[in-house]
């Protein structure tokens, strides 16, 4: 069995130069990513993908007709299959910009459906400019344009599409990353759901205080939550140190800059985080208790960065969301809660509120109107930017489905659930 620390969801470089890019600069990517992923895989981690992170395409080609931006993705995607690089992020159009011509966002469904590699997003808000509501509307156009079809294994263009809002350069997750640097950056994010469910297990397990064994017994075991904080804090502290230290040294040796971990423990699969959470909660996720729990564990990804216990005085670097990730499609006990009818968009919103990373592959109807998908991507972008923190909205529309009626995704990463209506 592999210990629970050892898988690296992603080593992500960001590159500094802008596009269109070359194929020496494609190629001195992948010469890095492979020799980053071999020094893991030698020093005992499993790393499951290497990825890309570029500078927001559609500001760098602002001038470029659509013709040629679709040429030059078709370009792109024989570049990357020629180097074995399988994820490639284009940023963000800047949606939010009221100088950004909306209309130009008609190129993205032509530019990713055919070229499985790349991913594309759009900002909503900024710390420069604020919910967007036209931006919001263009934006779910595109989404209802890239429908996922339910049966089709490798028609993953919704998948590879999302909304974002006050989400800065420079995190390794998709969908939020992307690159503004002047130099190449590297930075790194881990599977860590299971870590953080056996740090719970065992901070429930550990007590000596006949008080508190005494309070479980009474009010359960939400009434550990400090104890349950300090556990998970310490694990993804003791985790994350010596990947960073990995990860800082190949950049080094590349000449690139190490931009920091992104902590959030990203689940997968049967790997979850909700059935880690679920062991302090009096009932299934979404039962009461649940949004302090979540609170919580925030409060120890973010501690987890400031432990010097670990990390010879210093605090550890980090990037991106360092929040709770709720993927409905890739948490497979999440999956079956809201299958359970447990769960609501609207719920999901709200843990965004305290503590996630926002909407992340929620199923929804492939007939949901355009104007609700809008309105929902505003209530995100308007989250975000009342509470100055990174959110993004990956929303899946299931063709020919209605709410309530199973999903049929074929693809191995996504776990199937009831789709979600949207009132």
């Amino acid at each position: 069995m592999q210990p629970l620390d050892n898988t690296i969801r992603t080593i992500t470089l960001g590159v500094a130069a802008p596009h269109p890019l070359r194929g020496e600069t494609l190629a001195r990517a992948a010469t890095f990513l492979r020799a980053a992923q071999t020094a893991a895989e030698l020093a005992g981690y499993v790393v499951q993908t290497t990825r890309l992170a570029t500078r927001p395409l559609l500001e760098d080609m602002a001038d470029v007709d659509d013709a040629t931006l679709i040429a030059y993705a078709r370009d792109l995607q024989a570049m990357c299959d020629d180097l074995g690089l399988g994820f490639l992020s284009l940023g963000p159009a800047p949606a939010d910009d009221p100088a950004f011509p909306l209309e130009r966002l008609r190129v993205i469904p032509p530019l990713l459906a055919p070229n499985p590699t790349l991913n594309i997003s759009a900002q909503l808000a900024s710390a420069a400019h604020p919910p967007h509501f036209e931006g919001a509307w263009a934006t779910a156009q595109v989404m209802r344009g890239l429908r996922l079809a339910s049966a089709t294994a490798d028609n993953d263009t919704n998948f590879r599409f999302a909304a974002l809002a006050m989400c800065e350069p420079g995190g390794p997750f998709f969908p939020q990353a992307y690159h503004r640097a002047p130099e190449w950056t590297v930075t790194v994010g881990m599977q860590t759901a299971g870590l953080v469910g056996a740090a719970i297990a065992d901070a429930l397990a550990t007590t000596e205080n006949p008080a508190e064994l005494e309070a479980r017994r009474a009010l359960g075991a939400l009434t550990t939550l400090p104890r349950i904080g300090a556990a998970v804090s310490a694990a993804l502290a003791r985790a994350a140190t010596p990947v960073v230290a990995l990860v800082r040294a190949q950049a080094s040796d590349a000449g690139f800059a190490f931009g920091g971990i992104d902590l959030s423990p990203a689940p997968m699969g049967a790997e979850s985080i909700v059935a880690a959470l679920e062991q302090a909660l009096p009932g299934p996720f979404g039962a009461p208790g649940t949004l302090a729990l979540v609170a919580m564990l925030t409060a120890a990804i973010k501690g987890a960065a400031q432990l010097t216990a670990h990390t010879g005085g210093e605090s550890l670097p980090t990037c991106g969301y360092n929040g709770l990730m709720l993927p409905v499609l890739e948490d497979e006990t999440l999956g079956l809660r809201c299958a359970e009818g447990r769960l609501t968009v609207q719920e999901l919103l709200t843990y965004s509120a305290i503590c996630g990373t926002g909407l992340d592959t929620i199923p929804l109807p492939g007939d949901t109107p355009v104007e609700r998908v809008a309105g929902l991507l505003l209530d995100v972008a308007t989250l975000a930017h009342r509470l100055r923190k990174p959110l993004s909205a990956r929303l899946l529309f299931a063709a020919n489905t209605q709410a309530g009626e199973m999903t049929q995704f074929a693809s191995p990463y996504l776990t199937n659930t009831r789709v979600m209506a949207l009132p």
